[in-house]
């Protein structure tokens, strides 16, 4: 399954992201070992770490890059768009199977909206900042974004909860 990572960009080494490093890199490992596809924006911050997690496990990531980027170096597969971030975004949600969603402005903010109308499954991992635990507050009857329901958006408080709904996704 392809599986998108959204979330924090910035230098890995500095709040917020140095603060849920360990998720990251955990996270990473996880999907890889069980043979899911990382696609990212391939940048820094969250994309950087999970994609390094994976690269442990010798699995493959790619990067949906904006103009002019080449990306972190753990990526396996670079895709260069002549797009900016916003518009690139398109490619990485139509790329995917189901979204993740940790921390994250406003970047991550429109991919989960976009993954939503494009009825793509979204996980919020939650405790993890930013828009993400934005959206978890203001979910209709706990699951929607909007009234038309076009498709569920999950909760997860760790990683455990993540594989079991892929897994669930697999069946």
């Amino acid at each position: 399954m392809n599986v998108a990572i959204v979330g924090y960009s910035g230098p890995i080494d500095r709040s917020p992201v140095r603060d849920i490093a360990d998720l990251c890199l955990e996270l990473g490992e996880a999907l890889a070992k069980r043979g899911h596809t990382i696609v990212c924006g391939g940048r820094d911050g969250v994309m950087e770490l999970v994609s390094q997690g994976a690269k442990r496990a010798n699995g493959t990531v790619i990067g949906v890059l904006p103009q002019g980027e080449e990306g972190n170096v753990y990526l396996t597969i670079r895709i260069k768009t002549p797009f900016d971030n916003v518009t690139r975004s398109l490619v990485l949600i139509q790329t995917s199977d189901v979204v993740i969603s940790i921390g994250g402005e406003i970047g991550t903010a429109i991919e989960v909206l976009l993954a939503y109308a494009r009825g793509k499954p979204v996980i919020l991992f939650e405790g993890t900042g930013g828009w993400t635990d934005r959206f978890t507050s203001v979910l209709i009857d706990g699951k929607y974004l909007d009234g038309r329901k076009i498709v569920e958006v999950h909760k997860a408080k760790d990683l455990r909860q993540i594989l079991e709904f892929l897994e669930k996704m697999r069946r």
